[in-house]
């Protein structure tokens, strides 16, 4: 298989929902991320956004912290996140989110269940525990990095 590199900027979309504002943080440095690979960066929480936007981006993130029983906030970004199904089809996806206790069991439970209605995640998830700080922050950068390299390749 030959892949072959996008020459126009990407067009990323970073959807969240943050309680305390962790999620939020890391929703900001992987945009810094992105932007530093020369994407075109929308940065939502997912109050004010909208599923049909996600047909206009080349790739997207959702981040969610752990609420709760270790679930994706349940509110609003679970179902954002189901819904969201039908326009993630071929679109690079990475999920993120912090968490406070916990080994992550919310992050797992949320891959799986992208996997399995075919999103083409980038990686097995961002879990940051509590607020990106240090090497935590340098993480949620380069995930950006990554969401952009996997949104300028295309197969051929």
């Amino acid at each position: 298989m030959n892949e072959k590199i996008s020459k126009r900027s990407a067009r990323v979309g970073i959807i969240f929902w943050s309680g305390i504002g962790n999620t939020e943080r890391m929703a900001s440095l992987i945009a810094t991320g992105a932007e530093s690979s020369g994407a075109d960066v929308t940065v939502k929480n997912v109050a004010d956004a909208s599923i049909e936007e996600l047909d206009s981006f080349d790739a997207v993130a959702l981040g969610s912290p752990a609420t709760n029983s270790e679930c994706v906030e349940e509110s609003e970004m679970a179902a954002f996140s189901r819904d969201a199904v039908r326009f993630l089809a071929g679109k690079p996806t990475g999920l993120f989110g912090s968490h406070g206790w916990g080994d992550g069991e919310w992050m797992r439970k949320w891959v799986d269940e992208m996997r399995r209605a075919g999103v083409p995640l980038i990686d097995d998830g961002l879990a940051v525990r509590e607020s990106p700080e240090g090497e935590a922050a340098d993480l949620c950068v380069e995930f950006g990095v990554r969401l952009v390299r996997a949104s300028q390749i295309s197969s051929i």
